[in-house]
């Protein structure tokens, strides 16, 4: 499926996750929702985005870019997760767990 553009005409990000990221090499690969293998290199991540340990099985927003034939992942970003909160147990009357 593909995003349609917005009102000011840019597509919203793509999401998928990290399949894997060699630091030491400076590249990895990227699963797409649409179960697409999209190569992304170190300098194809936001500033100060950059992996720097374990990845695999991230999520990823990124754009897809198609140059000469080749589709690779650009603005690649981990987005900020935000911790669930989990429910207070309710006591009854008595001081006991409902």
């Amino acid at each position: 499926m593909t995003a349609l553009p917005d009102s000011r005409g840019k597509t919203p990000p793509m999401q998928g996750k990290m399949l894997w990221f060699n630091i030491d090499k400076g590249f990895g690969f990227i699963r797409t929702e649409e179960d697409e293998r999209l190569y992304v290199a170190r300098s194809g991540f936001v500033e100060g985005q950059v992996p720097t340990e374990r990845c695999a099985g991230r999520e990823v927003t990124f754009d897809r870019l198609t140059q000469e034939g080749d589709a690779r992942a650009v603005n690649v970003a981990f987005p900020v997760q935000v911790e669930q909160r989990r429910a207070r147990l309710r006591q009854g009357r008595g001081g006991r767990a409902l």
